[in-house]
């Protein structure tokens, strides 16, 4: 009975707790199926998007307080442990963002991490076109320009791990100069046009600067709208993305929670000098790696010496790596099949496996040398030499590749017939009967339609046919 003028509050699952929910799963839906072709590939784009606009933003608000310049100065700021020590004036002014702006630190770190992130959702989303195959035909253009994303944004972040002025960027400018000398013939000339002299020289601060936040960002931009593909059916009402709050709020809690790049502890940058156990941030690994397992291979051509042992792994490779990840939709034809018939020749089908294994052949020879620029850690925690752990590096380099390809196509294969099997035959369930005639078959079901687990699969109608001797129900077989 309900008494007039009482208020009953709603029960469990009743309308006012269902719509929240409801709406939750709206806004997840919608985040999700903005691209009907590929949902994912949609959402680690539109993170890529983001976190390069809260780069941009939290770049601005760094701006006024961050000098490029490498005059020297002493510090006398709130790090009494520094107090005193000569510094370039962009190490002091990164020390007083970290200590002395309210709000400095949080805004570095959330820098430095949204630089990461968009990285790292552009990797995603290669990834996630490349083994879905949606690369070529008219998805070829949006293809490629993932692809120069990747090497633009790589560039972006590594300018700005450079500009701090520490032990660590010094080093990051000490592989650079080696990597710009080990150029044939023009590498000494390279490397005094870009540092206005010997290196380090004066400038170099100064000229990355204005690289990294004017050139980069706005090759970046431009690559990031024209990737934007307006849908023909634009609503005519614009629905706020919820991945927009998502990202920030992912970045802003990294920031405040997970420290990164603490300059004061590296202390500031001494030519010369470099900290035991630097290692570049992660999307510069593979190069790190390959310059650490290389062999010492020199070569005199003409009365120049080339320096193999940088020049491969420092140039070639990361050229190599780029070219054939943008070339290889014209390649995947020959390397999945199913090219076009000539003459009167059927076409032959496809084998996704290749192109899967590819893959995966490429992401082992990735991570292996991602996994080699922290060779001598591994050496000190596991209590090995270190020549051998690069010579352990060196021989799965060259062979682990190959066996990925290998591996990957006979389980793809393997895995293949096994969906084959259950389309002709059925799913088995391990389950028998005993037939009329005193033999045993095991109960298969289709492979579209389950039973659940807990339902008898004969029924009891089917149960008494077979105790009657009448015919067997369907077991897949023919």
């Amino acid at each position: 009975m309900v008494v007039a003028g009482r208020h009953h509050p709603p029960r469990s699952g009743g309308p006012a707790v269902k719509r929240p929910a409801a709406g939750t799963r709206r806004l997840v839906r919608d985040a999700l199926r903005r691209d009907p072709d590929d949902r994912w590939a949609a959402v680690f784009g539109r993170i890529a998007g983001y976190s390069f606009a809260v780069a941009v933003v939290s770049g601005v608000l760094l701006l006024p307080f961050f000098r490029a310049s490498m005059a020297t100065v002493a510090y006398h700021g709130s790090y009494s442990k520094l107090d005193g020590a000569p510094m370039s004036q962009a190490y002091q002014s990164v020390l007083a963002i970290s200590f002395d702006a309210r709000g400095g630190l949080l805004i570095r770190q959330v820098h430095h991490r949204s630089a990461d992130l968009f990285v790292a959702a552009i990797c995603l989303r290669l990834l996630r076109v490349f083994f879905r195959g949606r690369f070529s035909g008219r998805a070829l253009p949006g293809w490629l320009i993932w692809v120069a994303l990747l090497p633009l944004g790589m560039l972006a972040a590594y300018t700005g791990t450079i500009l701090p002025d520490d032990g660590l960027s010094g080093g990051s400018l000490t592989l650079i100069t080696g990597v710009l000398q080990s150029v044939p013939v023009i590498g000494t000339h390279l490397v005094f046009w870009i540092f206005g002299g010997a290196p380090p020289g004066h400038q170099i601060i100064g000229r990355d600067y204005w690289v990294h936040i004017l050139v980069l960002p706005a090759l970046t931009g431009a690559l990031l709208l024209l990737s934007f593909r307006p849908s023909p059916r634009w609503p005519r009402r614009v629905r706020p993305d919820p991945l927009l709050p998502f990202t920030c709020a992912v970045l802003v809690l990294l920031g405040a929670i997970a420290q990164i790049n603490p300059v004061w502890l590296i202390g500031p940058y001494q030519p010369g000098g470099i900290s035991s156990g630097a290692v570049p941030d992660w999307y510069m690994g593979f190069l790190d790696g390959g310059l650490r397992i290389m062999p010492a291979w020199e070569l005199t051509v003409a009365g120049h010496r080339l320096a193999l042992d940088v020049l491969i792994p420092g140039l070639v490779l990361p050229a190599l790596f780029f070219t054939c990840l943008a070339a290889y939709p014209m390649a995947d034809r020959r390397i999945a099949g199913g090219r076009p018939p000539h003459g009167l020749l059927p076409p032959t089908p496809a084998d996704l496996a290749n192109r899967t294994a590819a893959g995966v052949a490429g992401l082992t020879f990735y991570g292996l040398l991602w996994a080699a620029a922290a060779n001598d850690q591994i050496a000190y925690h596991l209590h090995l030499d270190l020549y051998t752990v690069t010579w352990i590096f060196r021989v799965l380099v060259l062979a682990g590749p190959a066996l990925a390809f290998l591996l990957t196509r006979v389980i793809c294969h393997a895995l293949a017939g096994r969906r084959r099997d259950e389309e002709l035959h059925g799913r088995e369930t391990g389950r028998t009967v005993r037939n009329p005639q005193g033999g045993y078959d095991e109960i298969r079901e289709p492979a579209h339609r389950a039973a659940p687990p807990t339902a008898d699969p004969l029924g009891p109608a089917a149960a008494r046919q077979i105790g009657e001797g009448g015919p067997m129900p369907w077991t897949g077989r023919a």
